[in-house]
């Protein structure tokens, strides 16, 4: 019989959630993190003046962030530039905020509440759409039967025909850690909008076909009449899921 030495050194892997935790617990951190859902690579200034603190603060955030696995880091000649480790990670972030309590921020002009609107109606989330337009075409694809909530957000035949017919016959990912098809949990409206590869394949066509044209610096897309009609076409978005809305709604759910 096996018997266990208490003198014996054992060491076994368990993931630390208490330390990803700790990492965005800091507003600082989290907050560039959440600039960092645009997808893009930033350098520690532009991260810095984001942010609102100083460059030398700015970077030992970075430094814990990347060292963290959060954020990756690459080096173009004497710059470094941070952008988020990989898709998982910005669904990860966004399924966060969807989870999180809301806290009360002033909104000081015009302006301000403009682009919280336009936020909140379609924005990136990494490399899909999010917001409520986002929300409206996982909606209208289950309800045309393009995806299936079985066991799991699933592309149905009828949907893998309809990606065909848009010019998207094979969403299949190539790299195998990262799934079909998922679902986020969308902040603005506590609900599912489409992510995985499916969605982003949506996002790129939409973008390459000028649907909807992306904001500099900035996460907020805009939907342009090509965009409306075709996704009214495609989909029988009503006007108000191609819109911003005139007030800033509150949360579902």
């Amino acid at each position: 019989m096996n018997r266990w030495d208490a003198d014996q050194e054992s060491v076994a892997d368990t993931p630390d959630l208490a330390a990803l935790a700790a990492l965005l617990a800091d507003r600082t951190r989290a907050a560039i993190c959440m600039a960092l859902l645009d997808g893009g690579a930033w350098t520690a200034g532009e991260l810095a003046e984001y942010a609102a603190v100083a460059p030398s603060t700015t970077t030992e955030h970075l430094n814990l962030l990347v060292a963290g696995g959060l954020l990756a880091e690459e080096r173009r000649g004497r710059r470094r530039y941070v952008r988020l480790a990989g898709p998982e990670t910005a669904e990860t972030l966004e399924n966060l905020a969807g989870l999180a309590p809301y806290r009360r921020v002033p909104v000081r002009s015009l302006a301000e509440a403009n682009h919280r609107r336009a936020l909140h109606h379609a924005r990136t989330c990494y490399d899909h759409i999010a917001g409520a337009l986002g929300v409206a075409i996982a909606d209208a694809m289950t309800e045309r039967g393009l995806l299936a909530r079985d066991y799991g957000l699933v592309l149905t035949a009828a949907g893998a025909d309809w990606l065909t017919a848009l010019g998207l016959p094979d969403t299949a990912p190539a790299d195998a850690r990262r799934a079909h098809v998922r679902t986020c949990l969308d902040w603005t409206v506590r609900r599912q909008h489409l992510s995985g590869a499916v969605g982003a394949a949506l996002y790129r066509h939409a973008l390459e076909r000028a649907w909807v044209v992306k904001a500099v610096a900035t996460r907020i897309l805009t939907v342009t009449a090509a965009g409306r009609a075709a996704f009214r076409t495609q989909l029988g978005l009503p006007d108000e899921a191609l819109f911003p809305s005139l007030t800033l709604q509150p949360p579902r759910g």
